[in-house]
């Protein structure tokens, strides 16, 4: 994967966690930059995945250990989707 360098202004505070030694930190770090352009529909996750250098499962893994959902969705969308489900299974809408 070639890297670049970037450059952006960060609240001071933030500074010393900005440049992790350890690899995991970096790819947990490097991950959650491109998470609201995921959750924004701006890039899919397999892409993400691609930018990263890593494998969609492992992306989507690694986003729910740190308690991001895969499916963003709410509880009542959820139930619809289900019962939308079980009336195609039942041969109808």
């Amino acid at each position: 994967m070639v890297m670049t360098k970037v450059e952006f202004n960060v609240p001071e505070g933030i500074v010393p966690y900005t440049v992790p030694e350890d690899t995991e930190a970096q790819r947990i770090r490097n991950a959650m930059l491109v998470y609201p352009y995921i959750k924004n529909g701006v890039i899919s996750h397999g892409k993400a995945a691609e930018m990263l250098g890593m494998f969609k499962m492992d992306l989507i893994m690694l986003y729910g250990k740190l308690g991001l959902p895969y499916f963003d969705e709410s509880e009542e969308e959820f139930e619809h989707d289900l019962e939308v489900l079980k009336n195609l299974r039942n041969g109808g809408l």
